[in-house]
């Protein structure tokens, strides 16, 4: 068998992407492309066409064609094989079969294209096979890259020692009056100065203020969306790529998954008086039901930027029914949040610090009542004569309130190639590389609290758990909300902004 060219074309004879595997002009291709439509006769059913030179082996692929263009000595029944195979090949890096799609992972189909043929003869490779190759991955080069890593992290941490004790030094002799002494660093006394100066320079800066850190949702790599060894690796060696200065190409899809893991973002205008309520949830319930454990955290945090709104007072109104506990910060009035729901100083003769952070109230809630979990998953894996059909579904039970970018991670198992989705609310996205099925929805809400998702694989029922959860929410789950502020003296309103967020540290069904 002499394989000429492989490509995917639509059905007016446009290529797409085109593997030439023997010395062929771009001219001659296109042309014999744009010719195969014409040659096909309507109404009958062909796997290939003949012309006097030769032989279109072809297979639909909805509104495109993937076609093999051989000799006419070539054995029909390998050309025949070789064609399923690269079909199976389009749909490992192509969600749809469309020409957008095609163009944008054609270099992806070219680099399995080689696999599969090589100087126009088939190589003895299967799906599995290709999926490995072209992955790329490298027990040696991990183990090199590790070892650099270890080796520059020592000689960092090295250096850091080094320039403290250079600092020390010349620390000391300004406290006692004296010279400087010079000091070498990892060479000869004649360069001490010099690499006293730079290691200094490079290592030793001014100490930042410290600022309380805002929670930030977790992304994809977090434990929100741990999916396995696997998938961690290929993330980690992305990032690498990145560091070096490697320019990486995501799909639009993936885009929007990333985009989903991002917290809400603050608002424009932050008054001299700014406060977040934030909550972080915790969440592990069994696949056949129950509530495992749920752990709510929550905080007020305060930041006053101007010393004429330093003594003040926060009116809260806790409508919360769930339980939550609720301690407040040791300098706070205790007495006076208990009595008159008022966050406010012990002495009150004193301001709020400024420009800091100060969390002022914070609360925890813990339970195993099902009727507390905010938005339920249920999975369905059912074992079907051609793999298992899976239902997935949502409800919303807390309909006040309001998540998004919900964002439901389902793990596949690999080598059996991409998901048959049936009926779908929102959007999907299929990686093939960590085998997984992102299931992502812009909002859920009391008007589109529940949905739910089909798709048809090769696997068991296990192979789709644990499935993992992520979303945001501008409302938060225990109904705490700040009311008013106002002034200690006169009692006059305080102009204030707010900033509320409920994100998922943890969200998966086992």
């Amino acid at each position: 068998m002499v394989l000429l060219a492989a490509a995917v074309c639509t059905k007016a004879g446009k290529a797409l992407v085109s593997r030439q595997f023997v010395e062929m002009t771009r001219t001659r291709v296109e042309g014999l492309l744009a010719a195969f439509p014409k040659l096909m006769n309507t109404g009958k059913q062909h796997t290939f066409v003949e012309t006097e030179s030769v032989r279109y082996v072809y297979q639909p692929l909805e509104k495109l064609y993937m076609v093999l263009i051989t000799t006419k000595n070539s054995n029909i029944l390998e050309d025949l094989e070789t064609l399923r195979l690269f079909s199976r090949v389009i749909p490992e890096y192509c969600r749809v079969l469309e020409e957008s799609e095609i163009s944008e992972h054609c270099f992806d189909l070219i680099f399995a294209f080689d696999e599969i043929v090589a100087l126009g003869y088939r190589e003895s490779v299967n799906l599995a096979q290709i999926r490995t190759f072209t992955e790329m991955d490298s027990h040696e080069e991990k183990v090199f890259r590790a070892v650099r890593e270890t080796q520059e992290r020592e000689a960092k941490a090295e250096m850091k020692r080094k320039a403290k004790e250079l600092q020390r030094a010349r620390q000391d002799a300004e406290r006692s009056g004296k010279k400087s002494p010079g000091f070498g660093g990892f060479g000869s006394s004649g360069m001490s100065s010099v690499s006293s100066a730079t290691i200094i320079t490079d290592t030793i800066e001014p100490e930042k203020p410290k600022v309380a850190p805002a929670p930030v949702r977790p992304s994809g790599s977090s434990k929100a969306l741990k999916l396995g060894v696997k998938g961690k690796e290929v993330d980690n060696f992305v990032d690498k790529l990145k560091s070096e200065g490697e320019n990486i190409i995501t799909s639009a899809a993936g885009r929007k998954a990333s985009e989903a893991s991002k917290v809400l973002q603050p608002p424009v205008n932050i008054e001299s008086v700014h406060m977040r309520v934030e909550e972080k949830i915790s969440l592990t319930c069994g696949r056949d039901g129950g509530l495992q454990n749920m752990e709510v955290l929550g905080m007020i945090t305060l930041k006053v930027s101007d010393e004429k709104n330093g003594r003040i007072l926060i009116l809260l109104n806790n409508n919360d029914k769930k339980g939550a506990q609720l301690q407040t910060h040791p300098h706070v009035d205790k007495k006076l949040f208990t009595t008159e729901s008022l966050i406010g100083l012990k002495n009150q003769e004193k301001s709020f610090p400024l420009n800091s952070d100060l969390g002022v109230l914070k609360w925890r809630l813990q339970s195993t009542d099902e009727s507390l979990i905010p938005l339920t998953i249920n999975c369905w894996p059912s074992e079907s004569g051609s793999g298992c059909d899976v239902n997935i579904e949502y409800e919303l039970q807390d309909e006040g309130l309001e998540l998004n970018d919900v964002v439901i991670t389902i793990p596949l198992p690999s080598g059996v190639g991409a998901p048959v989705v049936g009926d779908l609310d929102g959007q999907y996205n299929h990686d093939s590389r960590k085998n997984i099925l992102e299931w992502s929805l812009p909002v859920i809400d009391e008007k589109n609290k529940s949905g739910s998702l089909e798709f048809s694989i090769n696997g068991k029922p296990d192979d789709f758990f644990p499935i993992h959860v992520s979303f945001v929410s501008k409302r938060n789950f225990c109904d705490i909300q700040v009311a008013k502020v106002t002034y200690i003296e006169g009692g006059g309103p305080v102009k204030f902004s707010l900033e509320t967020s409920f994100v998922v540290d943890k969200y998966e069904i086992l």
